[in-house]
């Protein structure tokens, strides 16, 4: 009788435990559904969805996913809760679902002042308490263009192109379309030459929201945003010193994975790992400023426990006036990878020191693997303290001005395997650490002195504690099995400090062009004749490249490798007789090799 009485208890307790149990799971991966047809009083279920995004993340916990249902959604969607390591808010598309959310709003009632000019008033009302039309683009390193505005106008998803004076509408005799704004006491007032589209019968949208998708404070922590087409933000300026929003970003906080998105037409960067803001915004404009932005940072939890760790990935960021990806201090310990990154500050109506398709500041640990970077200013720019970082596998092409930059890093950097095939500027000369293995090299050195006297810290290895400063020398490189087609590496004969030079090859008989067609795009090379006479390179070692003379740090790789054993494409190199550059080429001379999927 008592046995049979302890095992009814047992069996009782079980039963509770795992009802317990269940519940606990089912309330800690709740499913919230937004629709357009739904309604924010209703309870978020698939069969009764919410209304709006913003519902959904007032109520998400960790854990939860935010399921969002087809259509375009106008609104900026300020996540309030944050997730927990293993427990992320997801916010996502429903599968096989185009979901757009655009910072924007759809403007009629133009009309017509003469010719292809037409007026519009805008009630002030529409934009609440924040009105990008008498928001201008301003903060630190911004060189020129402070009379623009953070508004843009859109006609049928592309943005004309802002004029400081109405008369140059009226007196419009380009091939751009312009447009104009002027604020009064309850109404702005917009001015556009649409180049003959009648703007009340075509797409005609303004720029109203700042953001799209990012908290208003630091610290909210694993956030996943999967598969959403964000578009139209407001975006201000994002120096380095500054509070740096985007029209998405993770705001000085960590864990967050941003992946499958296409993010277009924010005004400044489109994706943001940047730092929080405070009192010294925009008002550190010099060495001693970022120094002193960097002290303070490390007393608002600037550490791997509380900062960094963001996965991005797979994205396709076009269209914006700055950067397709920044981040001062809070990209550490990150990854960055298989993004598309295009037509990057392309309109000119601004410029500063801040554009490049990735301009990552204090770049600790961060892996940089596998992005597609054309027609952007700066391409790939590592600014200040780039420690730890890996720069591989990335096809750069058709940038201006600058194809790579490594500016005042002390190292240890590795870049292996890169496709660099802007005939531009690189500027790499005057960081230190730095080991180029196997790239294919089309762009210059950028010509500099011996020395750049800025004191720049250096960090304990993989921590953001500052170990010390120092002005960066000439030297401490290493250029191992590189393939150069436009110049040598007469640069560096007076280095300051020692330089390894070993296995290159300046070859300016080849040809190249990039190629794009239905299923991604191609390579195609001309090669000299006796090209297979020069496959003569031996495998690089780890313990080839040089140590971070400054910081007295080794270069690592991955999981303990020893040698750089495949290139670009992922084939295998032999111990010897391999191809300088980032491809292990074939012996043929005329050759055409896919070198990234759409």
């Amino acid at each position: 009788m008592k046995n049979t009485f302890e095992k009814r208890v047992i069996v009782s307790f079980v039963l509770v435990w795992g009802i317990l149990v269940l519940n606990s799971i089912e309330a800690a991966s709740r499913e919230w559904h937004v629709s357009l047809s739904g309604n924010d009083n209703d309870s978020g279920t698939l069969e009764f969805p919410l209304r709006h995004i913003q519902y959904a993340a007032n109520k998400a916990q960790p854990g939860d996913k935010v399921i969002i249902h087809e259509g375009i959604y106008r609104e900026s969607v300020v996540p309030v809760c944050g997730g927990e390591e293993g427990k992320p808010i997801v916010y996502q598309a429903a599968d096989g679902e185009k979901v757009v959310i655009k910072g924007s709003e759809v403007i009629k009632d133009w009309k017509n002042i003469t010719g292809t000019i037409w007026q519009v008033a805008v009630p002030n009302s529409l934009f609440g308490d924040f009105n990008p039309y008498s928001d201008t683009i301003h903060g630190d390193w911004l060189a020129r263009g402070q009379w623009a505005h953070t508004g843009e106008i859109y006609l049928n998803d592309e943005a004309l192109t802002e004029t400081p004076h109405l008369e140059n509408i009226l007196l419009n005799n380009k091939k751009s379309p312009l447009w104009y704004a002027r604020v009064a006491e309850d109404t702005t007032w917009i001015w556009a030459d649409f180049r003959g589209a009648d703007p009340n019968k075509e797409l005609v949208e303004i720029n109203v929201r700042r953001t799209i998708f990012y908290p208003n404070k630091p610290f909210v922590n694993y956030i996943t945003v999967r598969g959403l087409h964000l578009s139209q933000a407001a975006t201000p300026w994002a120096p380095p010193t500054a509070e740096q929003p985007g029209a998405i970003g993770t705001h000085w906080s960590k864990g967050w994975v941003i992946e499958d998105n296409i993010i277009t037409h924010s005004k400044c960067v489109g994706i943001t790992l940047g730092k929080y803001g405070d009192e010294w915004d925009n008002r550190a404009e010099s060495v001693e400023g970022y120094i002193g932005t960097t002290k303070r940072a490390l007393h608002n939890k600037w550490h791997r426990d509380f900062i960094g760790s963001h996965v991005v990935r797979n994205n396709r960021i076009s269209y914006c006036g700055q950067a397709g990806i920044a981040g001062s201090l809070g990209a550490i310990f990150s990854q960055i990878s298989d993004n598309i990154i295009h037509d990057i500050g392309q309109q000119k109506t601004f410029w500063g020191y801040e554009l490049a398709g990735i301009k990552i500041h204090a770049a600790i640990d961060v892996l940089i693997e596998h992005n597609h970077i054309y027609r952007t200013e700066g391409g790939i720019w590592l600014d200040w303290m780039a420690q730890g970082t890996r720069v591989t596998r990335n096809l750069l092409h058709d940038n201006k001005v600058q194809d790579f930059s490594l500016e005042v890093n002390h190292g240890p950097v590795l870049v292996d395997n890169n496709l660099f095939l802007s005939s531009e500027l690189a500027q790499v000369k005057l960081s230190q650490g730095v080991a180029f293995v196997h790239n294919l090299i089309a762009w210059e050195i950028w010509p500099t002195g011996k020395v750049d006297e800025r004191e720049t810290p250096y960090l304990y290895p993989h921590d953001t504690r500052i170990a010390g400063y120092h002005d960066c020398p000439c030297g401490n490189v290493g250029y191992l099995n590189n393939l150069f087609v436009r110049e040598d590496l007469k640069d560096y004969e007076d280095s300051s400090l020692p330089v390894v030079i070993k296995g290159n090859l300046l070859d300016k008989q080849i040809r190249f062009n990039v190629e794009e067609e239905r299923d991604g795009w191609y390579l195609t090379m001309s090669l000299p004749l006796d090209w297979k006479s020069k496959r003569t390179c031996q495998l690089v070692s780890i313990d080839d490249l040089p140590m971070a003379l400054i910081p007295q740090q080794k270069i690592i790789l991955p999981m303990n490798a020893k040698t750089f054993s495949h290139d670009y494409l992922g084939n295998k190199r032999k111990r010897q007789g391999n191809c300088p550059g980032a491809l292990e080429l074939n012996g043929e001379n005329d050759l055409k090799v896919k070198i990234f999927c759409k």
